[in-house]
């Protein structure tokens, strides 16, 4: 059976997934990436929602900054008070009196995506601290003064311009899908694992004559369903226990396949 007649099989007749554990292990680990694409959708879905929303909010933040200039590293913003203005996914604090320090703009981390503080000499940008955050950039917070060549000649006409016209640039969206394959398909596969020893057990005690390896090919096809729905369940329910629905929906796709596969002949008393 061609890896075609095995997909259209994993939708429409269980039974036919018997011919799985015949093909090439690598033309089913590249089905599995496939798969894993098809999940990475609703997950790039939402870092998209949440980058609109982050530019939304940056533009209402244009409408509330003074005018200002960097003078000799510091903030100078002449006869203007500092503030603090919250959005729904920013914290933004102004303070050219020097009045909050880098730990009060990570503490205003409430459940938003971003604390971002002009401080009286450098710019603080918070992130949540979760583990993927510490993970992939070693800190949730990242300084700049303004004495870098960056920033000395920033001013609010120039920082309004660019958050009212500011957008999400279109590379920047391939990136966010291609990341977030890497952690669709390690989830899978974990899944796959773990969920192939649970088959393997069903399949020796069917006296069936079968290898671990026999059962992870079969079980990657057996979960092709499984995997379409959650996927479309992930994105009206962000929450949804995608693993476990795999697990088990994959489980009893697999047990009719299994079915049809040779078994062991128990010798004759």
């Amino acid at each position: 059976m061609t890896t075609k007649q095995l997909i259209i099989s994993s939708f429409t007749r269980f039974s036919d997934l018997k011919d799985a554990r015949k093909t090439s292990f690598w033309k089913s680990i590249l089905y599995l990436l496939v798969l894993s694409v098809l999940m990475a959708l609703p997950i790039s879905f939402q870092v998209f929602q949440v980058l609109d929303s982050i530019k939304s909010d940056g533009q209402k933040i244009a409408t509330k900054i003074p005018d200002f200039t960097i003078k000799d590293g510091q903030l100078d913003a002449k006869d203007s008070k500092g503030f603090i203005y919250q959005t729904n996914s920013i914290i933004f604090t102004f303070d050219p009196e020097g009045k909050r320090t880098e730990q009060d703009i990570s503490s205003d981390l409430m459940g938003n995506f971003l604390s971002v503080g002009m401080l009286k000499d450098k710019v603080v940008v918070a992130l949540p601290n979760t583990g993927t955050t510490s993970a992939l950039l070693n800190n949730n917070q990242f300084e700049m003064p303004y004495s870098n060549e960056a920033m000395k000649d920033l001013n609010g006409s120039q920082l309004r311009s660019f958050l009212e016209e500011t957008a999400v640039p279109f590379w920047i969206k391939i990136l966010v899908f291609l990341f977030s394959i890497y952690p669709s398909f390690l989830n899978l596969i974990i899944t796959l694992v773990l969920t192939s020893f649970v088959a393997y057990l069903y399949a020796r005690l069917r006296l069936a004559k079968a290898t671990f390896l026999d059962c992870l090919k079969t079980m990657i096809y057996a979960v092709s369903l499984p995997v379409v729905i959650a996927t479309i369940l992930m994105i009206f329910l962000p929450s949804f226990d995608t693993s476990a629905f795999i697990a088990l929906a994959g489980i009893f796709i697999f047990a009719q396949a299994v079915k049809g596969w040779p078994k062991f002949q128990l010798p004759q008393r």
